[in-house]
């Protein structure tokens, strides 16, 4: 899920030189696993130490004031700012270092990707691991994929890298974390992965049963719930035209208590503790579906359920509460129709709330195991009337799924916020794209959590393709860029950028790039004279979803110089881009090795 899963959230460049935290000379805290008379304990500067941990980039004042000791990572971006201010914050950090997926085109019989996985895995540990914050080396999250998890190639992989971190930091254990605990992922693990110490379990519908499943699957490791929250929309029931209801932030608390007490508090020998998702906000499914904050820092309900079970104490000023939230009419309607919402909500200390309204379109362009998703339009002039306990919606006209908002704020940093759906009926047409606010970049090494187009779409050969991002070799501008590989000597390959990530036309997304006069990026050679390709609009008419616009500079000679190449997008209709850029490399009786930087619409 969480995660933060294309090619640009692989880590980011670390160099070598050793770690200081605050300003000062760093030195590592111990971390090992101890056998107890019932399983295991972990000791940290040997002192017990249970987690009690979340995961995300929300407020660390803020946990550690409610009890938490401790945050997990995806992957080793911004890392030295997170670790030292965790330290500052006496809490430590589960590092997760991102490995590649499958289905974002990573191939584990490549030996050139594995090989840069490896140095990528060696630096980051290298860096990072004096740090007194470091906790846990967590390698991956989900990278066997969704099916039975039988890869071996990818477990042989993981079991590599574990050694590798072993060999450079005999300091702190190894983890990998998977999705839930279907197929043979537990067996596997055990048996192809003896170097890695704790097994991190993502699980949301399933997770009061985990223990269980677990030592039914044979699971001998101790382990980490490193995500639980709300039941997933991929698990939940769905209404009668297919999207799912979202708990309230209330209920959604509810379900933190019981999966803690039930997976976590009351299992002792093999779990080590868990961590919560997600101390932030996202959108996945919608935008309030896991966060546990909101995107103004405002904590929800969840926040002093897990305050409570970790100190003992509910806090001082609690959340507000959604009581009830309900249409008071049908909730299939037609065009145009005005329907009206109730609202009861209240304050455990009697704080005067307030309370916003916000209609958005349904999400359709959902993503998969924690993908970026595009934010879903919001309808501003929608709500017509509105108070505390009730809200005058007027729909818009075009058909399909909507879903209002009821934000209720205490004045005390406190929230609650639930949401319902609604459908307007008519045949279903794909909304208008998204204005993209231009330049739109779609590679440079900025940082980016939601990039515009992912690198998703490898086509022809792929097992000969290799992409890097990072790539510090004579980039154009900056430090990094990115490098390019077709190992073949014949045949053809390729990669298209793509949104939302593996769309080939199947489901709805991209940007209207309306305003755009040119998609400019600068490239060069390895040696000179490679022959490439670059185009965008690949996808036509015959498919559900198209491009409204299409352009290409075919066979592009290369020199070892960095060169600047633009598509003239001025005549084009560019409502609706979903593939913004792409390449593609014919066999030229060698390997094709070629350098990208500074992509974007200008």
């Amino acid at each position: 899920m969480t995660r933060l899963a294309t090619l640009y959230i692989i880590a980011a460049l670390l160099c070598a030189a050793p770690l200081t935290a605050s300003g000062a000379e760093s030195a590592p805290i111990p971390v090992r696993l101890q056998r107890t008379a019932d399983g295991y304990q972990l000791l940290r500067g040997g002192k017990p130490y249970f987690i009690r941990g979340v995961g995300g980039d929300g407020s660390l004042p803020l946990l550690a004031k409610s009890g938490g000791n401790s945050i997990r990572t995806w992957g080793a971006e911004r890392l030295e700012a997170k670790l030292d201010e965790a330290h500052r914050l006496g809490l430590t950090v589960a590092v997760g270092i991102w490995l590649g997926h499958e289905r974002h085109g990573f191939d584990y019989n490549n030996a050139d990707q594995v090989a840069a996985q490896i140095e990528q895995v060696r630096q980051t540990v290298e860096r990072y691991r004096n740090h007194p914050a470091v906790l846990i080396w967590g390698l991956g999250n989900e990278m066997e994929g969704y099916e039975r998890g039988d890869n071996a190639a990818i477990w042989s992989a993981v079991n590599h890298l574990a050694t590798l971190v072993k060999q450079l930091d005999p300091n702190h254990p190894t983890m990998t974390v998977i999705a839930e605990i279907g197929g043979d992922r537990v067996k596997n693990i055990h048996r192809l992965c003896p170097s890695i110490d704790i097994i991190g379990i993502n699980s949301y519908g399933g997770v009061a049963s985990l223990p269980k499943r677990y030592a039914e699957a044979g699971g001998a490791k101790p382990y980490l719930i490193t995500e639980f929250g709300p039941p997933g929309v991929w698990e939940s029931a769905k209404n009668a035209w297919g999207v799912a209801p979202e708990l309230t932030s209330t209920q959604k608390a509810s379900v933190y208590r019981k999966a803690y007490q039930k997976a976590v508090a009351s299992q002792s020998g093999k779990c080590l503790g868990s961590y919560a998702f997600l101390w932030g906000h996202k959108q996945e499914a919608t935008a309030t579906w896991f966060g546990m904050l909101l995107a103004d820092g405002s904590k929800l309900a969840a926040v002093d359920t897990m305050a409570e079970l970790w100190s003992g104490k509910p806090p001082a000023n609690r959340c507000p509460a959604i009581d009830k939230l309900a249409w008071e009419g049908p909730d299939q309607v037609e065009p145009r129709a005005t329907v009206r919402a109730s609202l009861q909500a209240s304050d455990p200390e009697g704080d005067r709330l307030k309370v916003r309204w916000i209609l958005s379109a349904e999400a359709e362009a959902l993503g998969t195991g924690g993908d970026a998703e595009p934010a879903p339009e919001a309808f501003a002039d929608a709500i017509t009337a509105a108070d505390h306990e009730h809200a005058e919606v007027t729909l818009p006209d075009r058909p399909g799924g909507y879903r209002l908002f009821a934000y209720v704020d205490d004045g005390h940093g406190g929230a609650a916020v639930g949401s319902l759906p609604v459908l307007v009926k008519g045949e279903r047409v794909a909304r208008p794209a998204r204005q993209a606010k231009l330049p739109l970049v779609i590679y440079d090494e900025s940082d980016r959590e939601q990039p515009p187009f992912v690198p998703t779409g490898w086509m022809g050969d792929t097992k000969q393709i290799a992409l890097s991002p990072d790539c510090t070799t004579q980039p154009h501008g900056g430090r990094t860029c990115l490098r390019a590989e077709f190992q073949a000597a014949g045949g053809w390959g390729g990669v298209v950028w793509q949104h939302p990530g593996n769309n080939w036309g199947d489901q709805p997304g991209g940007w209207n790039l309306g305003g755009a006069q040119r998609l400019s990026f600068w490239a060069r050679g390895e040696h000179g004279d490679e022959v490439v390709s670059f185009q965008f609009g690949l996808l036509g008419a015959d498919k559900r979803y198209h491009d409204s616009g299409k352009g290409e500079l075919p066979k592009v000679r290369l020199t070892t110089e960095w060169q600047q190449f633009a598509i003239d997008v001025s005549g084009c209709d560019l409502s609706r881009i979903l593939t913004g850029f792409a390449w593609v490399v014919a066999g030229q009786g060698k390997p094709v090795v070629f350098y990208l930087d500074d992509v974007r619409y200008d």
